[in-house]
């Protein structure tokens, strides 16, 4: 696992110890970003259930004007700190649950161009970060929410409507949503 791109490229990165984590591939992170690429620049950038940050760290690396990295286990917050000291990248990390943290983030007016949200692949957490974050102003007007989960789950039932899915894309067992917010009839 690396850095792919951007002031940090090929740095390699840590995963959490003493956790069954899945890390995303190097391949369908470069993916990902090539499908950013024009947003990432300048950006705004949240990752929930950040993991390892390597999606964050990416998004720092190629340009984001900030970041905030949301987890709540502590071989992952480890992991995630020792990854921002090897790039040498600066960010926010929340040691938080998501949920708290997205209360606590939305209690300081924060807004986000690009969320992230790679939760275990439950689709009931999946749904209830969904259904949380759809009452707040996090996401930026125009901006662009990503959650990562697995292709063999098939379509996500119960997405809140303030949320329309704007792209799918499948790598491997990897497939990350799209979604902005919907326009809605005044």
């Amino acid at each position: 696992m690396r850095v792919v791109a951007g002031v940090a490229g090929r740095t390699k990165l840590v995963a959490p110890k003493g956790m069954d984590t899945r890390p995303t591939s190097d391949m369908a992170k470069e993916n990902l970003f090539n499908i950013l690429a024009p947003h990432v620049r300048g950006a705004r950038f949240l990752d929930l259930f950040c993991g390892s940050g390597a999606i964050g760290i990416e998004a720092l690396s190629r340009g984001a004007d900030e970041a905030v990295f949301v987890e709540n286990a502590k071989p992952a917050i480890d992991a995630t700190q020792q990854n921002l000291e090897k790039t040498k990248l600066k960010a926010d990390v929340l040691a938080f649950p998501v949920q708290r943290a997205i209360d606590l983030l939305e209690s300081e007016k924060r807004c986000f161009d690009i969320i992230f949200l790679d939760p275990p692949y439950e689709t009931d957490l999946l749904i209830q970060t969904l259904k949380h974050l759809s009452k707040t102003h996090l996401l930026a007007a125009n901006g662009l929410l990503i959650a990562e989960t697995d292709s063999n789950f098939g379509d996500i039932v119960g997405v809140p409507r303030e949320f329309a899915l704007v792209d799918k894309r499948n790598y491997g067992r990897t497939c990350f949503l799209f979604y902005r917010w919907a326009v809605t009839a005044a």
